[in-house]
């Protein structure tokens, strides 16, 4: 039986180190689920903080015949897929990532390794673990061309009339960003489309419906992460976050790409263009940040799989290792 560990929680927890750890324990490869790493040349604001000792290297993917060049990163013989996988002139979607995980984690049941899906983006770890029936949901180039001349409250209330559950479930953020409200309504589109001709779609899958999962969750003290939160923003501001932004720019990329509506960079808009300080812009970045650590935390506290630990030390660690070893140790016919 295949067998699959996740490693989530918020942002600043330190959940990379525990995989990397993990992984050397149990013959294991790391899968990212990170929504904002997936793209180059984005290394600072999106903190992949990679280790010194890092290389990147280059496999083949896919047909004998016409096989695919795809990079990783290798830390200490250890595998990390997911990094810089889209460009940042590009949007990048669920249904890109569930594409990219599928053939990563396959590859990985092929050199009978442990796939480690690892991050904070929910959406993308529940793509692999459930599937998301809206991941199949193409663009529709033709409609966004209509939506994109409405107002905010105008998209509203078109995927109102369409979906009023969905658009009740919106929280406020969501309800005034066009780009997420003429998803929403692309998708409300294709299932009344889908429903009229053949029903409800089925979720897209990436794993077999008979994997062994263990979902661990690292947690810590909420006065303790605000204060993590608020000294890693200040250092990826030390790193140098605004001549990243400028080289990005150098390369083409605009603030009206999705990209730069990341975390950590969309802060720094207002500035460039002289409207506030740098240091109003680190205050609203800390801000968000923290505001985001929250909706990290209600999204993964309604997922009842997941087993919680406190890592704060190495022997936090080896105490999350013994429970690790415990549950891949398992026979195949002892559910998880």
């Amino acid at each position: 039986m295949k067998k699959l560990l996740v490693v989530c929680g918020p942002t600043a927890t330190g959940k990379t180190k525990l995989a990397l750890y993990l992984a050397k324990k149990f013959s294991g490869e790391i899968v990212s689920a990170d929504s904002r790493q997936v793209y180059k040349k984005m290394n600072i604001g999106t903190g992949k903080d990679l280790p010194a000792n890092t290389k990147l290297e280059i496999k083949k993917l896919g047909p004998t015949s016409t096989p695919r060049l795809v990079g990783y990163y290798s830390v200490d013989r250890t595998c990390i897929w997911g990094y810089d996988i889209a460009s940042p002139k590009k949007e990048f979607s669920v249904s890109h990532y569930t594409k990219y995980a599928r053939e990563i984690i396959r590859d990985i049941y092929k050199r009978n390794k442990l796939p480690i899906l690892v991050g904070g983006t929910g959406l993308y770890i529940k793509a692999v673990v459930d599937g998301i029936e809206t991941a199949n949901v193409l663009k529709n180039q033709g409609l966004r061309n209509v939506l994109e001349k409405l107002s905010v409250a105008e998209l509203f209330e078109k995927l109102s009339q369409m979906d009023s559950i969905k658009a009740a479930s919106l929280n406020s953020s969501d309800r005034k960003n066009p780009r997420r409200l003429i998803r929403a309504i692309e998708v409300a589109q294709s299932k009344i489309i889908n429903h009229e001709k053949i029903g409800k779609p089925s979720a897209a899958r990436i794993i077999d419906e008979d994997t062994k999962i263990y979902f661990i969750g690292i947690k810590t003290d909420w006065e303790a992460l605000k204060k993590r939160i608020v000294k890693r923003v200040e250092k990826r501001i030390s790193d140098g976050i605004e001549d990243e932004i400028r080289k990005l720019f150098s390369a083409g990329v605009t603030w009206e790409m999705q990209s730069m509506t990341s975390l950590g960079y969309r802060q720094f808009r207002e500035h460039f263009e002289g409207k506030i300080s740098k240091e109003e812009v680190i205050k609203k970045w800390q801000s968000e940040e923290i505001k985001y650590a929250k909706r990290q935390l209600t999204w993964f506290n309604k997922e009842k799989r997941i087993k919680w630990f406190e890592v704060n030390s190495e022997k936090d660690m080896k105490s999350v290792e013994k429970e690790v070893k415990r549950w891949y140790d398992e026979k195949d016919d002892k559910k998880s």
